[in-house]
């Protein structure tokens, strides 16, 4: 915390602290909607298995509506990586330099996640436990890895996306609108013509739509009422829509059992809920900087930049850890939705918060900034690292740690991927972003 007070007191006054604090609620919405959401179920037979709160109580699926908030997230990524870009260009950097740096805030505290976790998974798989909830958890805290990689992939897209953001001049705003129309029909071919596997071209489509509203924003857009309040509007009729008149539900996160998902692959629903999302947020901007220029305010909110990538990856550990505290101590608890389960949220989410602290306490090293140096002109490396550490991160998100031994397999859209064959890729990935490291020679 002392840190955190000094990097606070030095804020440059031009700095968007807005975008600081949407970066913060953003991880944090998606911790606390998974510890929410995420209920483990244990069967007759002794099975375990997760469901999802809003399947037994799908009158509060309209909430995602407000709660799914990964779309502010790569809103707040495009704001970045145009001041980052930005930055570097001014000292001489390129491609190369920008991927570096990026990808190395993600990759550090990722690879530590990763490894922990599979040395964890290989010893459950040689003591013979691999069953039950730790076979479980090896599979599914693996899962919100998805972001990193589908992110991971957008920072190997910016510098090129910059371009077309800037050769676009005055039509800037028409190319995010572009994307939108594109992952519209894009919808239309998968649900009206079943075209198969086009579905997964809106994992480009949608995100890097809502990452070029962050250049816009960066650009100085937004600053009246006007456009935010037309896009809040607009976003939430076309939600409304999209749930009711079109092929695609309520929920904005993925449902046990439903046949669609509007998150995998994102749907159009999911552009028109990610547009009502965007006014809101700058429709709140005025108000909410002027909170954050409260010294006690913004040093809180510098300190939880510090951590929350790193309380990010590991909350769901905390979640397999106390679950299997409580089925260890056969306390099975009240029904899901029950008056005596929704009292005992608090108790619950204050155990997650302080496993999560004592996780975020041994791990936050690697979530450290590091100084980005520029000069190199390595870019075919880079590229190809961050090709190899996209795929290799995605891979780990469809397959999990566990079943080294046993071979165990998953389907990342065609390719068949493993935990090693995962480990392999990012750590080759890796090492071809560090050869980028210096002037070339």
């Amino acid at each position: 915390m002392k840190n955190a007070a000094a990097l606070a007191a030095v804020t440059p006054v031009t700095r968007d602290r807005y975008v600081d604090l949407l970066r913060v609620l953003s991880l944090g919405v998606v911790v606390l909607g998974h510890w929410l959401m995420a209920v483990v179920v244990t069967g007759a037979d002794g099975s375990v298995r997760t469901t999802n709160l809003l399947a037994i109580e799908p009158a509060l699926q309209p909430l995602t509506w407000l709660l799914q908030v990964m779309p502010v997230f790569f809103l707040v990524g495009g704001f970045s990586h145009a001041t980052a870009w930005a930055s570097i260009e001014r000292r001489g950097g390129g491609y190369a330099d920008f991927a570096r740096s990026r990808a190395g805030r993600l990759l550090r505290p990722t690879a530590v996640f990763a490894g922990v976790w599979l040395v964890l998974a290989l010893c459950v798989e040689l003591l013979g436990a691999d069953h039950g909830i730790l076979k479980l958890a090896t599979r599914l805290v693996a899962q919100p890895l998805w972001f990193v990689g589908v992110y991971l992939g957008i920072v190997a897209l910016a510098p090129a996306m910059l371009r077309l953001h800037r050769w676009s001049g005055r039509w800037a705003p028409a190319v995010p609108v572009a994307f939108g129309v594109a992952a519209g029909l894009v919808d239309v071919l998968r649900f009206a013509h079943a075209v198969p596997y086009i579905g997964f071209l809106n994992l480009a489509f949608v995100w890097l739509g809502v990452h070029q509203v962050g250049f816009l924003y960066a650009d100085g857009h937004f600053r009246g009422p006007r456009v935010p309040a037309a896009l809040f509007a607009t976003g939430l009729v076309g939600t409304v829509l999209c749930t009711t008149v079109g092929p695609y539900p309520t929920s904005m996160v993925g449902m046990p059992g439903e046949k669609v998902s509007n998150m995998s692959p994102p749907t159009f629903a999911l552009v028109m809920c990610a547009v009502s999302l965007i006014g809101l947020t700058m429709l709140l901007r005025g108000p909410v900087t002027r909170w954050l220029a409260r010294p006690a305010v913004w040093r809180g909110v510098v300190a939880a930049n510090g951590l929350a990538m790193t309380a990010f990856l590991w909350h769901l550990t905390a979640m397999f850890l106390a679950t299997a505290a409580t089925m260890a101590l056969g306390f099975a608890g009240p029904a899901v939705g029950s008056a005596g389960w929704w009292l005992l949220r608090p108790v619950w989410l204050g155990v997650l918060v302080l496993l999560t602290a004592a996780l975020v306490a041994a791990f936050r090293g690697a979530d450290r900034p590091r100084a980005t140096t520029v000069g190199s002109r390595r870019d075919g490396f880079a590229v190809a690292g961050m090709v190899l550490c996209t795929v290799g991160v995605l891979g780990f998100s469809a397959v999990g740690f566990g079943g080294l031994l046993a071979g165990r397999t998953a389907t990342l859209i065609v390719l068949p991927v493993t935990p090693l064959l995962s480990a392999l890729l990012v750590g080759a990935g890796a090492a071809l972003l560090r050869v980028t490291r210096g002037p070339a020679s």
